[in-house]
């Protein structure tokens, strides 16, 4: 494998600037580029395949995770102490109530499943363990991304399943895109464990984009003693902010556009020779593979689609001017122009903690004056959308986290704290094969335990798989070859279908 982990220099396929030097002539660039993402690739056992009802997935990653009783769980009934400053409001689906910082959500709730039971062992920032199938976890792994234990993250697999099974040319726009920028790299935790290829590879890490544009909202503090004033662009950016390739991605500057394409029609022209000598050999996936190089170097749809600029000043009002929002409003537009996963992360922006729903202290503040009214716009705005430009149906958007919250409220500290906590938390689903207005599973009356229908984050994923037409028996080999489970022991649950 060509690609180096962890160095700063190398492209977001894991193949370093180093290495293209090293591939250096005309020609040989872009059929190297291929070979190496050829090499990574591994046979996975042809399986029948579910008839796919959504074509695209957004999924939407809220780090630190929101507590269930102010967002999708409220327990109006229950003492202060557990109930909290926030009360709860009715929604447009009979017998749902969310919290009332969500008045928009709890417009469009009748579009939506909301499980009230989602449950595991770790409450802990266990980002890698609900992105993927790994079986087990431990605080030490949070930081170590490319630890041997990690599993392949959701998009990921996507990525590489589509690559094996799908006997289509790879499309211009690459299947798993991450948004705003490289998952926690602008916070002081840069290597948070979550989405990466892990045992497929690093070519099948998410394809990042950045995120060039100044906050202009002092989001409340994380903790009372915090002196630094953080202007948090997930909090508010200015409307010339914009999204771009990250650094990795783009067409090295000695290379123009112009000067590419001679080299894609030179690979033609050496390719028509190569077939006829190699007529023999199995090069099943060989165009697959090429057209994956071309499409990660050499493509604008992904730069226009990024372009958020081109939408409406309206539109752009409606999502919200916030990263969190703009970024909605991006991985619309990628889903639109042909990315099968994108990911939104809402993720640490400077000082640890200060953008994300870690609510340790400061919990009401927080969420008041910053968390749910961004969350609330955005999100409502993104699902309405979908559904107007008739995208929704063909869609899945799936919304959680790592876990949930504390039943009880900690008052010690100032603002009041909800910890961590995993033995039930709430989380969202929206189209492509996901039921309309329907609620899944219960908590106890504090909120603390199931009552019925857990739902696991491994039970999330082998949904999500089965709504994107992937068998419910698919597996993925690691590196010596041996078949896992894409979703662990995730069950696909039909509760959660329309």
């Amino acid at each position: 494998m060509l690609s180096l982990p962890g160095s700063r220099k190398s492209l977001c396929s894991g193949i370093t600037r180093r290495d293209l030097l090293h591939i250096g002539a005309a020609g040989a660039f872009a059929p190297s580029l291929a070979d190496a993402m050829r090499a990574e690739a591994a046979p996975v056992e042809e399986r029948a395949r579910p008839e796919r009802r959504a074509k695209s997935a957004i999924f939407l990653f809220l780090f630190g995770s929101p507590p269930q009783h102010e967002t999708f769980d409220p327990k109006p009934e229950a003492a202060a102490e557990i109930q909290g400053e926030m009360k709860a409001i009715d929604t447009s689906l009979p017998g749902l109530q969310i919290g009332e910082g969500l008045p928009q959500i709890a417009g469009i709730a009748d579009k939506l499943t909301v499980v009230r039971s989602m449950t595991h062992p770790y409450p802990i920032h266990c980002c890698a363990y609900v992105m993927s199938g790994m079986p087990t976890y431990g605080i030490p792994l949070e930081t170590q991304p490319r630890a041997p234990e990690h599993w392949p993250y959701m998009g990921s697999v996507v990525d590489y399943l589509e690559t094996k099974q799908s006997g289509q040319r790879t499309p211009g726009i690459p299947r798993n895109i991450g948004l705003p920028w490289r998952f926690c790299s602008r916070g002081s935790s840069s290597t948070q464990a979550g989405p990466y290829g892990a045992f497929l590879g690093n070519g099948f890490d998410p394809f990042w984009t950045d995120f060039s544009g100044e906050g202009t909202t002092v989001v409340p503090k994380l903790t009372d003693g915090q002196s630094e004033k953080v202007l948090d662009p997930h909090g508010g950016i200015k409307p010339d902010g914009r999204f771009r390739l990250a650094s990795g991605c783009q067409l090295p500057t000695e290379i123009t556009s112009r000067r590419f394409e001679s080299r894609q029609y030179l690979l033609n022209q050496f390719d028509a020779g190569r077939a006829q000598l190699q007529r023999h050999a199995s090069t099943g996936n060989w165009d697959e593979h090429q057209q994956r190089a071309f499409s990660l170097i050499g493509s604008n749809g992904v730069r226009d689609a990024l372009d958020v600029q081109r939408e409406s000043a309206a539109l752009r009002e409606r999502y919200g001017m916030t990263l969190f929002g703009q970024s909605c409003l991006a991985a619309r537009r990628l889903v639109e122009a042909g990315a099968r996963f994108v990911t939104v992360f809402w993720d640490p922006f400077g000082p640890h903690g200060a953008s994300v729903w870690d609510t340790h202290s400061n919990h009401f503040p927080r969420l008041k004056n910053y968390l749910l009214p961004v969350f609330d716009q955005s999100y409502s705005a993104l699902i309405t959308d979908l559904d107007d430009r008739g995208l929704l149906d063909e869609t899945a958007v799936l919304c959680t986290s790592e876990h949930g919250r504390t039943p009880q409220i900690d008052s010690k500290p100032k603002g009041g704290a909800r910890h961590h906590w995993s033995r039930t938390y709430s989380s969202v689903f929206a189209g492509g094969g996901f039921a309309r207005g329907r609620i899944v599973g219960r908590s106890d009356s504090i909120g603390g335990d199931v009552a019925d229908t857990p739902v696991s984050p491994k039970d999330m994923q082998a949904t999500a798989y089965h709504l994107l037409g992937f068998s419910d028996t698919a597996t993925v080999p690691d590196q010596q070859n041996r078949p896992h489970p894409i979703a662990g022991d995730g069950q696909v649950r039909t509760e959660m279908l329309g």
